[in-house]
């Protein structure tokens, strides 16, 4: 007869993969994927290094869960604030999008880095494609409202959208990059903020 779980064995095995995600991102957070090892996974949790293969069979498969796991409370956090409950101009509610991604990036730090920028794993440049999808589709549904209601100008908000991920990206990365803290967020913020919704807002056909 073969071995089937209990659901007392299945809820122990969980809570041991979420204390494991959550070690690995607190890793991650202070060192980047670079720093994350199976090995050092297990001595920060306490248990064999054969344990943790039971959960990750690979620093591949390990990087690639922590990616999701770190990622999807951010993209959620920024749908719902270009999404809110009470009705706020398309205009607005992509200024704050545009303003609490690049707000939680500062605060993200090295983690936030590890996330948009540093050099990884095939499988886990995969999951950033996934994540970087998922903010254009959010900017793109936005766009489309805006130019539905006339608060923007015609203009593709597919390629729109992408453009503003790889704005947001490419200004945030060189300074988090240097690891040292951003020490005037509103010095930083504002300008990209405004570059953004220029951007939008202004469009032109050539």
């Amino acid at each position: 007869m073969s071995y089937r779980p209990t659901a007392k064995t299945r809820a122990r095995q969980k809570a041991q993969h979420e204390s494991l995600l959550k070690t690995a991102v607190s890793i991650v957070a202070r060192d980047g994927f670079c720093g994350l090892t199976i090995s050092r996974l297990a001595r920060e949790a306490g248990i064999a290094t054969g344990t943790v293969y039971k959960y990750f069979d690979s620093k591949a498969h390990l990087c690639a869960e922590v990616f999701r796991r770190a990622t999807e409370r951010e993209v959620e956090i920024v749908r719902a604030t270009s999404f809110p409950e009470d009705a706020v101009s398309c205009r607005q509610r992509l200024t704050d999008a545009v303003t609490i991604f690049a707000e939680r990036a500062i605060l993200g730090g090295r983690l936030a880095y590890a996330l948009i920028a540093e050099p990884v794993d095939p499988a886990v440049e995969q999951e950033r494609l996934i994540y970087r999808k998922a903010y254009a589709d959010i900017f793109e549904q936005l766009i489309k409202e805006g130019i539905k209601t006339k608060e923007f100008p015609s203009q593709s908000p597919q390629v729109s959208a992408a453009a503003l991920v790889g704005i947001l990206a490419e200004v945030l990365v060189a300074p988090l990059g240097r690891n040292e803290g951003i020490k005037d967020h509103k010095q930083l913020i504002s300008p990209i903020r405004q570059f953004c919704l220029r951007a939008i807002a202004l469009y032109e056909t050539a």
